[in-house]
């Protein structure tokens, strides 16, 4: 791969980061056993032909593969130097410093480098990106709401006799007549449409809003604990152009919140080592509030990274044609 001619301005060039393999390398190490430390007890599971109901959710539901998460990116603006750094040359939306990109952070003419190609990645991804910041900005703007007590688990199973199971594996805490109970005794209010559509065909009708893919720009606010984990959705999709400690501290709490969600769901999960969040009483629903509180909190900072980080991208991507509405929508 030969280098592209840079047509960055001097201001753009001074921005440029240099980190040199003795710097990259061992970040590169603990971004990868930060990864294994999840994905080696899945890929273990998949070929045992076992599951698990909680910890396969991020590497299942999600088009994010453990090997694509396994790679390291510095992200935007960072050129990596040494001989480790030519593999990367032949990665997507990777290529080589010019010499005056070089020069920029102190490295000589024809150096082992790359960065992350920028241009390209905006031109090839621009709908993604823009609709990315959409979601994010959207939902970082609205005030959250607390009043749907997980109840969305259980709209999933009502009357399941009639539908397909869910989780076939799974037993109810309650017995089956007592979850329906439980979501007849209780207002659903559910606004992501990522989790309204596994409503079963009787629960879709309970609920107070009717969540589309249309209306997902307008709807998603930040106490939703499927819209908080669709953060690490939104970062991986986006990688190289984060850098992966991002990435990997979205899917960490994505991976918390997973956990509480199935906490407070119907399914019996002790066995699993995960105790039950008692939503159909009072402490129940104010452990689960206190639980939504904190998840929501902590993503609205992440949040505020992930917009700080794609801001100066979004506006290069702001010159190009609008994003369509089904462009990163869903796990897909």
């Amino acid at each position: 791969m030969r280098p592209r001619r840079s047509s960055a301005p001097a201001a753009e060039l001074s921005k440029l980061q240099h980190l040199p393999q003795e710097d990259w390398l061992p970040r590169q190490a603990d971004h990868q056993a930060r990864v294994r430390r999840y994905a080696d007890p899945y890929l273990a599971r998949r070929s045992a032909g076992k599951k698990h109901p909680v910890e396969d959710f991020l590497f299942t539901y999600y088009t994010q593969k453990p090997g694509q998460l396994m790679r390291w990116h510095p992200g935007a603006g960072v050129v990596l130097s040494g001989a480790a750094a030519a593999e990367r040359a032949g990665w997507k939306h990777y290529r080589m410093p010019d010499n005056g990109e070089l020069a920029a952070v102190g490295l000589p003419p024809g150096a082992t480098a790359v960065t992350v190609d920028v241009e390209t990645f905006v031109r090839d991804r621009r709908e993604a990106l823009q609709f990315a910041g959409i979601i994010l900005a959207g939902t970082a703007a609205r005030p959250a709401q607390f009043g749907c007590f997980g109840l969305h688990e259980w709209a999933m199973v009502y009357r399941q006799d009639k539908f397909e199971l869910r989780h076939e594996y799974l037993q109810l805490r309650l017995g089956a007549e007592r979850t329906d109970q439980v979501v007849e005794e209780n207002r659903i209010r559910c606004s992501h449409f990522d989790a309204f559509r596994f409503y079963t065909p009787d629960a879709v009708p309970l609920n107070s809003l009717e969540p589309s893919r249309e209306t997902q720009r307008t709807m998603e606010q930040p106490g939703c604990l499927h819209a908080n984990m669709d953060l690490y959705k939104w970062a991986y999709k986006l990688a190289p152009l984060l850098p992966s400690e991002l990435v990997m501290d979205c899917f960490e709490l994505s991976w918390r919140i997973r956990a509480m969600d199935m906490q407070a769901s119907p399914y019996d999960l002790n066995e699993w080592g995960y105790p039950a969040i008692l939503i159909e009483t009072p402490e129940g629903k104010a452990e689960y509030v206190e639980y939504q509180r904190a998840f929501s909190a902590e993503s609205q900072e992440l949040r505020q990274r992930l917009l700080q980080e794609l801001t100066p991208w979004l506006q290069a991507a702001a010159s190009g044609p609008a994003a369509a509405p089904d462009s990163m929508e869903g796990p897909q």
